[in-house]
């Protein structure tokens, strides 16, 4: 008795394949990142104040009830 091959490719086989690929993708493309580069700032501006309260930090602490 012949057997017919499948040659429809069922969902695990798709999926372990679109996994394979998606592998090959990320260290195919893991050269191209860019390196970390130096803080350029001085040590007064990494003291500064950043947080400034505004009017629309303001409304975002009514609206959620945050006691001001």
């Amino acid at each position: 008795m012949k057997t017919k091959g499948n040659t429809a490719v069922g969902r695990r086989e798709f999926l372990r394949a679109l996994g394979a690929g998606a592998g090959i993708a990320a260290t195919a493309a893991a050269p191209l990142a860019t390196s970390a580069k130096a803080d350029t700032e001085n040590n007064d501006e990494k003291r500064k104040a950043r947080y400034k309260e505004t009017d629309h930090v303001k409304k975002f602490y009514a609206v959620n009830r945050y006691p001001s």
